[in-house]
């Protein structure tokens, strides 16, 4: 672990989950994350807070607390997906899924320019994990995005 005092992003995501210990080791195996500090609560054993990075990006998480904030399974669901920047998305979904994560979404090339997948993690969040096979500019996404309406 880190020891320094972290720097912190305009932005960063913060996840609440059910075992936070469990999520960290998760999202270890699955996204090459790595734990920057945990703070443990002592009265109830619980992670109130850590901080992991994950190719780059600053994600918080702790243990769920339902009066500050509530985890997927709690709510039912997540309206959030995280977009995962990988080196190959098929590679990444295998790794996921080794360490516990469900194919929501198998890879395949898009539209708009990125092979994706998607995948939900152990504690509900969904990851969107995709690399760039083309650039494509918006004009030509609008375009690609009409077409495929239309066949809809």
């Amino acid at each position: 672990m880190n020891t320094s005092p972290p720097i912190y992003p305009p932005l960063s995501a913060y996840l609440a989950v059910h075992d936070a210990a469990r999520a960290i080791e998760f999202y270890k195996a699955a996204f090459g994350a790595t734990e920057l500090f945990r703070l443990n609560d002592p009265e109830s054993g619980k992670i109130g807070h850590a901080e992991l990075m994950i190719n780059g990006a600053l994600i918080m998480l702790s243990d769920e607390y339902p009066a500050i904030h509530k985890s997927p399974q709690t709510l039912s669901g997540t309206s959030v997906r995280f977009c995962l920047m990988v080196e190959n998305a098929d590679a990444a979904v295998d790794r996921a899924v080794t360490a516990g994560a469900t194919v929501v979404r198998p890879p395949g090339d898009q539209f708009y320019g990125f092979r994706c997948a998607s995948v939900r993690d152990p504690f509900g969040h969904e990851w969107l994990l995709q690399h760039q096979i083309e650039k494509v500019s918006p004009a030509e996404m609008q375009r690609r995005w009409d077409a495929m309406a239309k066949k809809c």
